[in-house]
């Protein structure tokens, strides 16, 4: 799969020169490398299979976010191309994703299309500039029970989502941006339901789901949508009084001043995401919570996409380069009429199982969508509502991760529990960003926590063992060993039991700080406390074998100029026989 042939074949693509870039794009490195006529005739047909994957999840997102399902493929076209072509990994494919329709459809219904539009190319910007300041690599410092709390709870909203469509309801009014109102909302409706849409929607589920088992080589969600559209249409032909809900009924587009029922069959228009009242500084402020949400989230499903490609073709991508160019694609976008993007998640794992070798299969993808848009364009019309919404309970199932959820629940500590517990609750009642950024705080004070437990102190006044070997502490010294980090969460603790100790009977402290790997402000800070409480007293302070990060940190704060006295030693036992010798001296005098 990953696309390095031995040898050149007669037909091949010679490698690039070198030039100077920022970031590794993926498609630098594989033609690079040499690009064959083998690697792009494995890459046509995995881009051709993706292609045909997305054109009814593009639509259904789309959809979903509450904007017609042209803007869904416009998104595939365009930010996949882009990410593709730009990006760092060689097998993401990006497009619209289910984990976006929790924050996208609140932006909608507040802001319209065009803010809907103007929020992503803020986006874009932002994500760019995360790419350039090389915040890629902060993604793999995100919990796990954060990421599965909140992407559990995306699917549960998601689902949720679909009921309208499923059961062919009709709400009274529009529905409502919270989750617990939209439930609300939804079960007040329960009398509208219809069951031709509940027959339509159980039976493209049942085929999306049994399909593979019998076509594991074919994309069964669009065999499925195909069939039952199909079966609608004879069963209204033959009864008229049979009907069901559409793209063509639901939505209509004006072309050149013509209605158009469904998806326009012309290629995307460059247009002003913001429509024609232009952009002031008020709109950007105004949208631009709701773009860092959409950075946010994007930022991080695609780098875990990323991630998990790697993991199953052994490369590894440029996460800064990625960010560039999912930032680039949704700034582009938007222009042509794109929705915000993202990794996806399925369909880079489908591109990956159908051979791909190269970006090039995810520019193939996208070029597919465009050319169905302009050929099936009048058959989109007839497909109904409940069917796209079964497309999305089996996703909203897939990206549920229910076993993981329910892992975690069995075998990890109660924090981590807490953690996942907490982030699911946020995100399905108030929204993705506040279930991550309360999410993230929690497993922050916990992971102190944790890190102040293994930070260990110790009082010895009688001997220590070493290696097996014991010492002796001479008369008048006592020695205080800290295992572990030095940081903020830990300090108190460690240095509790040195000012506990208010005996006087020794004349030289020794601190044994040889395991102690980092130390930080509030570290410094305790660890001078301690050595001016002792040097009050008239004693004399040794500090044993500090490693060279404390030891820079130790440096800068100037120690021995401000405590008069103060010595270092390589180790403890040099430090032991300096303190003995200047126990003995104090003694004495």
């Amino acid at each position: 799969m990953n696309g390095g042939n031995r040898g050149a074949p007669p037909h091949s693509v010679a490698p690039l020169p070198d030039w100077p870039v920022p970031l590794a794009t993926a498609m630098r490195r594989v033609l690079s490398r040499g690009y064959h006529v083998a690697d792009l005739r494995a890459d046509a047909l995995s881009g051709v299979l993706v292609g045909v994957v997305a054109l009814p999840l593009s639509m259904a997102l789309a959809i979903a976010v509450g904007v017609p399902p042209q803007h869904g493929l416009y998104t595939a076209i365009i930010a996949g191309f882009s990410v593709a072509l730009l990006g760092g990994s060689k097998f993401q494919v990006t497009g619209p994703t289910a984990a976006f329709v929790v924050i996208l459809a609140p932006i909608t219904n507040r802001y319209g299309l065009s803010g809907l539009l103007t929020a992503g190319m803020i986006a874009g910007v932002m994500l760019t500039g995360m790419g350039l300041a090389r915040f890629g690599a902060l993604v793999r410092f995100m919990p796990y029970p954060v990421t599965t709390g909140f992407t559990t709870g995306i699917a549960t909203v998601i689902a949720t989502l679909q009921v309208k469509d499923v059961f062919g309801l009709t709400p009274a009014g529009a529905m409502p941006d919270h989750y617990l109102e939209r439930v609300v909302t939804l079960f007040r409706a329960r009398g509208t339901a219809r069951w031709e849409e509940v027959v339509v929607s159980v039976a493209t589920f049942a085929l999306i789901v049994y399909l593979p088992k019998v076509v594991p080589k074919l994309p069964s969600p669009l065999l499925a949508i195909s069939f039952v559209a199909a079966a609608c249409a004879l069963a209204h032909r033959l009864d008229p009084r049979f009907v069901v809900a559409t793209i063509g009924s639901r939505f209509t587009t004006v072309v050149d001043g013509v209605a158009v029922h469904g998806i326009p069959g012309v290629l995307p228009r460059v247009q002003l995401p913001w429509g024609t009242s232009g952009l002031s500084f008020a709109d950007v402020r105004e949208l631009a919570s709701a773009a860092f949400a959409i950075a946010m989230l994007g930022a991080i499903e695609s780098l875990l996409s990323a991630t998990i490609a790697d993991g199953m073709t052994n490369t590894q991508h440029d996460p800064n380069a990625e960010l560039v160019a999912l930032g680039i694609g949704n700034v582009v976008a938007p222009f042509f009429g794109g929705i915000p993007a993202t990794g996806a998640l399925a369909r880079t794992a489908t591109n990956i199982r159908a051979g791909a070798r190269s970006p090039v299969s995810a520019i193939i993808h996208a070029l597919l969508v465009l050319l169905s848009i302009l050929v099936f364009a009048p058959l989109v019309a007839y497909v109904p509502m409940a069917s796209l919404a079964a497309l999305l309970v089996r996703v909203a199932w897939n990206m549920s991760e229910v076993h993981n959820f329910v892992g975690i629940l069995e075998v990890a500590p109660k924090s981590d529990t807490a953690v996942l517990l907490l982030c699911y609750f946020l995100t399905v009642v108030f929204d993705m960003v506040v279930a991550i950024s309360v999410g993230m705080v929690l497993a922050v004070f916990l992971f102190m926590r944790r890190m102040a437990t293994l930070t260990e102190s110790r009082l010895r006044m009688d001997s220590m063992v070493e290696e097996g070997q014991e010492t002796a502490i001479p008369e008048g010294v006592v020695l205080y060993e800290i295992n572990g980090p030095l940081f903020f969460g830990a300090a108190q603790s460690a240095m509790s039991a040195l000012h506990a100790s208010r005996a006087d009977g020794f004349r030289v402290l020794v601190l044994d700080l040889g395991r102690v790997p980092v130390i930080d402000a509030t570290g410094l800070a305790a660890l001078e406390n301690a050595i001016s409480s002792v040097t009050r007293r008239r004693k004399t302070v040794v500090i044993a074998g500090p490693l060279p990060r404390p030891h820079q940190i130790f440096d800068k704060a100037d120690l021995p100029r401000k405590y008069p006295g103060l010595s270092f030693e390589p180790s403890v036992e040099d430090a032991l026989r300096l303190a003995g010798r200047l126990a003995t001296t104090a003694r004495v005098a």
